[in-house]
């Protein structure tokens, strides 16, 4: 086995288990907790090939749809890819796939952040429309919820996200 198929079999699995522990770290705000997971996203789509970072978000998707606790607050099972927030965890494999293909370990900085801006946009997106649809919540009440708390927190992580692309860059050519 060459080293480029043995970090195409590593890298997914480490990516999900990112994934899966920075969704632990939770802070309530209502129906849609704040937590790390979009960061744990955004840094394997900008650090991954577009198929590595794809088979990340669908290894972890498929760990938590059978059962395991990985999805925030130690839920997982169905009823989380099927309910209120659903749109988000469905949403994150646009993100990983749009941020992956538009980045490469060359990446302007301002293309990473970019990048990552419209990887979330479509995460929002795709959350609030689902959250919309399965609550009938008005768009005043579904952006309320679902978007104005985390746009501060989001800008964060994205900044965080481009400032490391880099240097994790280096590390992981190696």
């Amino acid at each position: 086995m060459n080293h480029r198929t043995t970090k195409s079999l590593i890298y997914p699995a480490i990516g999900a288990g990112l994934i899966a522990v920075l969704s632990q770290l939770v802070i309530p705000l209502g129906p849609v907790p704040f937590t790390l997971q979009t960061l744990a996203v955004g840094l394997i789509a900008t650090l991954y090939r577009p198929k590595e970072a794809l088979t990340s978000l669908f290894l972890y998707l498929l760990l938590g749809a059978i059962g395991l606790p990985v999805f925030a607050g130690l839920s997982g099972g169905m009823a989380a890819l099927f309910g209120p927030t659903a749109g988000f965890l469905w949403g994150f494999l646009l993100y990983a796939g749009v941020t992956a293909v538009l980045t490469s370990p060359t990446s302007s900085l301002i293309q990473v952040f970019l990048a990552n801006l419209l990887g979330d946009a479509l995460c929002f997106l795709s959350g609030s429309l689902v959250f919309s649809l399965i609550t009938h919540s008005s768009l005043e009440k579904t952006l309320a919820l679902t978007v104005l708390p985390f746009l501060i927190p989001d800008l964060v992580k994205l900044l965080m996200i481009t400032m490391v692309h880099r240097p994790l860059n280096r590390i992981f050519k190696a």
